[in-house]
């Protein structure tokens, strides 16, 4: 199996290093987070004038691609930088719904908004209690007429107090536990009857929970077949699974290559301390870890990028997120441990990485319900 990357790959991932390396250092990062967006329109524009909102989509769908590959190549250099940029939240999670779902026309003007930048999205999927299971859905969407009225509460929406539109995961049929029944509707995100509770989570990302009470919306802005939305949502979850693994690939060599600089500065009792073996087996550790994770998670976007069934993919990305899981366990704790206590400080960007990975250990499955998910297929 070959895991290198094209040549367009290659030149997708150089023009992130760059972006990284002249503006997003860790001062400039904190000032994002602080600011009441949290995150830089000025960047956002840019990253549509680079293309890079237009990679998660096929050329059919006015892309670059749509490859999961170009996707975690991408994902991994936003990693080693942290960035805050709300791109899962609007351009794979959301975006990938639309793509999925949505009619021609409709696909067309909404996907052409997202890639140039002027469309905020979130997907409002997450419910208190609901735990990972994308099937158990307690928000109902009422028939009314010509109309749909959306009842419920969504919680963890990521980017919801910056979106201009939500994709609201609502039931329209069924019990609360069942596959079928399950639709998606596009809501303003200033419509009558939305409440907006925005914080910001501890990785620096802006968060929401949104409560619908009577929420009006048309039939026209249902997404898909009434009902049958539960496949796309756990299709397009399982490639923004992928996605942030792929960034916590970032943030976790990041740390690693930080931690190890730091060893050959730090001094206790008058010596290097990389100079003692055991910090050296336990940074190559680290090491191992980060390589066991790239390489299940380069093979899970290919994997999805493949013509294999539906069970070997879902499989494939369970594998993948449980792995990743491992690893952001043993080396984000390994990097705050040799650290020290200015490792969890906010002017070093080392606590702010391993904040960021420990979020990603949680988001779309951890990696216990990885593991239970992968042995139960």
């Amino acid at each position: 199996m070959d895991f290198s990357y094209s040549e367009v790959q290659l030149m997708l991932q150089d023009s992130v290093q760059k972006f990284v390396h002249k503006s997003y250092d860790h001062e400039t990062r904190s000032k994002i987070v602080e600011s009441e967006d949290g995150y830089s329109k000025e960047n956002w524009q840019l990253f549509a004038e680079l293309g890079w909102l237009a990679v998660p989509f096929t050329e059919e769908d006015g892309g670059l691609g749509g490859s999961a590959v170009d996707l975690i190549v991408i994902m991994e250099e936003f990693g080693k930088a942290n960035l805050v940029e709300p791109f899962t939240a609007t351009a794979v999670l959301s975006g990938g719904l639309i793509a999925e779902l949505a009619e021609a026309e409709t696909k067309a003007s909404l996907l052409e908004q997202l890639v140039t930048g002027n469309l905020q999205l979130a997907c409002a999927y997450a419910e208190t209690g609901s735990r990972f299971n994308l099937g158990k859905v307690a928000t109902t969407a009422t028939t009314s007429g010509d109309d749909v009225l959306i009842n419920g509460k969504k919680i963890a929406v990521l980017n919801a107090s910056n979106a201009d539109q939500i994709l609201v995961v609502a039931r329209e049929s069924g019990e609360e536990t069942d596959a079928e029944g399950i639709s998606i509707f596009r809501v303003d995100a200033n419509a009558d009857g939305v409440s907006i509770n925005a914080f910001t989570n501890m990785d620096g990302k802006k968060s929401s929970e949104v409560t619908f009470e009577n929420v009006k919306v048309s039939a026209e802005s249902r997404l898909g077949e009434a009902g049958k939305a539960l496949p796309a949502l756990q299709k397009i979850i399982d490639r923004a699974t992928v996605g942030v693994s792929a960034e916590a690939l970032g943030a976790l060599e990041s740390l690693l290559q930080k931690t190890v600089e730091y060893s050959k500065t730090r001094k206790q009792f008058g010596t290097i301390i990389g100079s003692f073996q055991a910090l050296q087996h336990r940074m190559a550790d680290m090491f191992i870890e980060c390589q066991l994770a790239r390489s299940i998670v380069v093979m899970a976007a290919m994997q999805l990028d493949s013509s294999a069934g539906d069970l070997e993919k879902t499989k494939s990305v369970s594998a993948a997120k449980s792995r990743v899981g491992k690893a952001i366990r043993h080396v984000g704790q390994e990097s705050i441990q040799i650290h020290g206590g200015i490792g969890v400080t906010d002017e070093l960007d080392v606590g702010h990485l391993f904040k960021r990975v420990t979020a990603i250990d949680i988001m779309f499955g951890n990696a216990d319900y990885h593991t239970e998910r992968f042995a139960s297929l």
